[in-house]
């Protein structure tokens, strides 16, 4: 039975999970850091593990994704270095399984990708992907599974830190759901702002969408931030924190022996 280990990068997180066969046995978040050595990582991959009781020597195969370059290569080394292979990267030659339609298909953030293709294996229908991480995407898949385009934003957290940075008597703020609309203080006004404010445009370019394209298209979240604000959303039929792991997982299925990408999104099936 494979044990896989799955890499995202992202800007700001780095997720990792283990798939024992074919299910998700643990997943961790730690932070992005690019200049991270692969002695380190194998600090704290082996220190997770061992917190869910797994061996380390169980590890057999690996697959990354990533939209920070200067990162993938110490994660390369690391699997090179102790898991004694290369691991696949979503780049360039790797097998998606789905036509990319952008002008320009290396300009689109492996990430996106991946979760477009576990969003279509979930649906097998058209559908708009919001993943709320250092930026806020929506990703449009063709009833035909194509990456046709999509939509990206400034974060929450951006928005939130942007707000503390720039104006001078507005504090950081922790970002919950306040509990009315019209804040009665600073903290709650800001909170207001974040919260609905992000939920009220999620619907807005998610109405724009389907009013563009000619399928119906199921609406799914994910990110760290997924969760709270579905909550406000009208448009939003369900969340999946762990998109880009299962996408992960079925992008290296249908690689099994592939190494060595580069990593930048691949421009076809």
């Amino acid at each position: 039975m494979t044990c896989l280990l799955a890499v995202d990068v992202g800007n700001t997180n780095t997720v990792l999970g283990v798939f024992r066969g074919g299910d998700l046995f643990a997943h961790w978040r730690i932070e992005t850091r690019a200049s991270r050595t692969s002695d380190e990582y194998a600090v704290l991959v082996r220190s997770l593990l061992e917190l869910e009781g797994f061996a380390w020597g169980s590890l057999d195969a690996g697959i990354i994704s990533s939209v920070v370059p200067p990162a993938v290569f110490g994660i390369q080394r690391f699997f090179k270095q102790y898991l004694g292979a290369p691991a696949v990267v979503v780049g360039p030659g790797i097998k998606t399984g789905m036509p990319i339609l952008y002008e320009n298909p290396r300009e689109v953030g492996a990430d996106r990708i991946v979760n477009a293709v576990a969003a279509y294996e979930q649906f097998k229908a058209g559908c708009i992907v919001v993943d709320f991480g250092t930026a806020t995407t929506w990703d449009v898949v063709t009833p035909r599974g194509e990456y046709l385009g999509g939509i990206i934003a400034p974060g929450v957290q951006i928005s939130a830190e942007a707000l503390y940075e720039h104006a001078a008597k507005l504090p950081r703020v922790e970002l919950v759901r306040p509990a009315k609309v019209i804040g009665r203080n600073t903290v709650a006004s800001m909170q207001a702002g974040l919260l609905y404010g992000y939920a009220g445009m999620v619907d807005a370019l998610v109405a724009r969408i389907r009013a563009e394209v000619d399928f119906p298209a199921r609406c799914l979240a994910t990110g760290g931030l997924a969760a709270l604000i579905a909550k406000e959303s009208a448009a939003i039929e369900t969340t999946d924190e762990l998109l880009t792991l299962k996408g992960l997982k079925i992008l290296y299925d249908r690689n099994a022996g592939a190494h060595g990408a580069a990593a930048a999104p691949a421009a076809g099936a």
